[in-house]
């Protein structure tokens, strides 16, 4: 069974960092492509950033330039550190392995203005 544990959220300033961790069990997250997606306070989720088995990634436009995918195989946790951060970017966040429908329960971001 796929668990994905999500934390690192939190209320932070506009221009802050987070980074933000996606514990992975009964899936090895090394030979998975894996993605980042977060929703929005009345908005339908929407994809974030993709990290595939290769290490290429890709963003949305949203993010490119301010958020990074990364992953560690010790752990089976995949990352994305969240840079010069915008009120926008406010919403729960959720990892997600490619090709798969499992979802973890999220992590809030919040930032002010």
């Amino acid at each position: 069974q796929v668990r994905l544990a999500e934390s690192g959220g939190g209320l932070v300033q506009t221009g802050g960092s987070l980074r933000l961790s996606c514990a992975a069990s009964g899936i090895i997250v090394r030979s998975n492509g894996m993605a980042w997606y977060r929703q929005a306070p009345g908005k339908q989720r929407e994809w974030v950033a993709t990290i595939t088995i290769g290490g290429s990634t890709n963003y949305a436009d949203s993010v490119k330039g301010r958020f990074t995918i990364s992953r560690d195989y010790a752990k089976n946790t995949v990352y994305l550190q969240c840079d010069r951060l915008k009120p926008d970017d406010t919403a729960v966040y959720y990892c997600k392995p490619i090709g798969y429908n499992d979802w973890g329960t999220g992590t809030q971001v919040t930032v002010s203005s």
